[in-house]
């Protein structure tokens, strides 16, 4: 199997989970039942795995990769507001809403399910280093200087805070106009915290 069908097998087991962690919550949900669920030996789901908790962590990885290839895309013409109004978008490469819906379900079980809160946030702090690597460049600093990582720590909890209201306000579906306005409240949030980006440039 190559690395890309095997990211592809470790998401696909992370919709499954999180459709059971739903409807079922964490502790009410097995290793065994995700394995079967998706189609998958338990052997194979734990070396993929090494807790049911971290089931979690491709679909959000999904979110802040999308989050950083489109600040990757920025075009240096451009302010960083109209960039994000432009290109962001929750979740790249997705044929449907499914992952969009998959992503804010998991943003949402982790404020009353602590061991998935942990996960996320283990995860938005190595998010940190691939928004630094980005910033960098664009400061003219490596990634490694305070002054960006305080920056890269900035539009984290951004997105976070960002993504947590939009989780929150699509409890009931994700439609277009909840989508546009999470685009349009992540644009001029990122602006507001990184305007002193566009003067560095």
């Amino acid at each position: 199997m190559s690395d890309e069908q095997r990211q592809r097998q470790r998401l696909d087991i992370s919709r499954h989970a999180v459709r059971l962690f739903a409807a079922q919550g964490v502790a009410g949900t097995s290793g065994e039942q995700i394995a079967q669920a998706a189609g998958v030996s338990e052997r194979t789901f734990w070396r993929y795995f090494p807790h049911k908790e971290s089931c979690v962590e491709p679909l959000l990885t999904k979110m802040v990769d999308a989050f950083c290839t489109v600040l990757h895309a920025w075009p240096p013409e451009l302010e960083l507001i109209d960039h994000l109004r432009e290109a962001y978008t929750p979740v790249l490469d997705s044929s449907s809403d499914e992952d969009v819906d998959a992503v804010l379900s998991v943003v949402r079980l982790t404020h009353h399910e602590p061991a998935l809160r942990a996960a996320y946030l283990m995860l938005r702090e190595r998010a940190e280093d691939a928004l630094a690597d980005v910033l960098g460049p664009r400061l003219d600093l490596p990634a490694d200087a305070i002054e960006v990582r305080v920056q890269a720590a900035a539009m984290s909890a951004v997105l976070r805070v960002a993504t947590d209201d939009v989780a929150q306000a699509s409890a009931e579906g994700v439609t277009k106009e909840t989508l546009e306005g999470h685009r349009e409240q992540m644009a001029s949030a990122v602006s507001q915290v990184l305007r002193g980006l566009s003067q560095k440039r």
